[in-house]
């Protein structure tokens, strides 16, 4: 390999990036989802409506998705994020949902106060659910954020497509495989949380 050790200040600032569009994606997603998952958690038709509709939006080509939102927000990260966001939601939302639903009914009676029930009760025993459903949605939206390189995002996808058009290997090995890494790196990391939460909550790892 010549061109990668000639252009390390290149792809540091592609996975910067692409790290970007990752955090503030699933971090809006996770705000968002935490909200509705909460909300919907004890309400079974209104969870499998909004399960229904995210289902809908995470099954659009996201080279569709993104551009149909290019028309109100322009090309670069933006829309990206809004469109990476929205892939997330089926994830978060369902795993939140299940995760508040798996709480068993004996410990919320003895929880006493709506907001304390939630905040110190349901919460840290849902948590497992939470981190799995981050540790999936990181992994899909590190994988899709590559896309958004076609409507000027930036992110390491701008490699990729860089070494197709120009018929050129090493960029599209080292751009594919810092985005491997990086999803691998993702998921090893929250795995090994989640299971840490499920041995203290005392649940089987997954």
């Amino acid at each position: 390999m010549k061109w990668v050790p000639k252009h390390l200040d290149r792809l540091f600032e592609a996975l910067l990036e692409h790290l970007y569009l990752v955090f503030s994606s699933v971090g809006i997603a996770l705000v968002i989802s935490l909200i509705v998952g909460i909300w919907a958690a004890r309400r079974p038709r209104s969870f499998a409506v909004i399960i229904i509709f995210t289902g809908i939006l995470f099954a659009v080509p996201s080279l569709a998705l993104f551009a149909l939102l290019i028309p109100i927000m322009g090309i670069g990260a933006a829309p990206a994020i809004t469109g990476l966001a929205a892939y997330s939601l089926m994830i978060l939302i369902r795993n939140i949902g299940m995760g508040f639903q798996a709480i068993p009914r004996d410990i919320l009676e003895a929880a006493d106060g709506t907001a304390r029930r939630i905040w110190e009760v349901e919460l840290p025993l849902a948590m497992p659910y939470i981190v799995g459903g981050i540790r999936i949605a990181m992994v899909t939206v590190i994988g899709i954020a590559t896309v958004a390189a076609y409507i000027n995002a930036g992110g390491l996808g701008v490699i990729i497509f860089e070494g197709i058009d120009q018929r050129f290997p090493e960029k599209i090995i080292a751009g594919g495989l810092l985005t491997s890494f990086l999803a691998l790196f993702a998921d090893y990391c929250f795995a090994s949380f989640e299971k840490l939460l499920r041995r203290r909550s005392g649940g089987k790892a997954a």
